[in-house]
């Protein structure tokens, strides 16, 4: 973690934003690596092709994270499209690794 690294309300000036930003970028990257390593995980796991794409499974994850966008009064309709857009990614990469694992 970067050593001038400060939390939002600690912030005094841009360059610490930008640094906070940064750091946070960085976890989330680590967040999503993990997240797709789980990905990877169901493809391992699951038997048949056909179950990889579940679209109740993906409007509960949507609707999860809308709700909890609201919970913390973030912008709840533009995070249930950001997490649309991760679970349409996840899918996508899920395929590509149950074929990867079966050839």
């Amino acid at each position: 973690m970067n050593d001038n690294f400060k939390l939002p309300e600690t912030c005094t000036n841009m360059a610490e934003v930008r640094i906070g930003v940064d750091q946070t970028d960085r976890e989330l990257m680590e967040l999503l690596d993990r997240r797709f390593g789980y990905m990877r995980a169901a493809a391992r796991i699951k038997t048949d092709r056909n179950v990889v794409r579940d679209e109740a499974r993906k409007a509960e994850v949507i609707d999860n994270a809308r709700a909890d966008a609201e919970t913390r009064n973030l912008p709840a309709k533009e995070i249930a499209e950001l997490w649309e857009h991760l679970v349409e990614a996840s899918i996508a990469y899920e395929l590509i690794e149950w074929d990867r694992i079966r050839d």
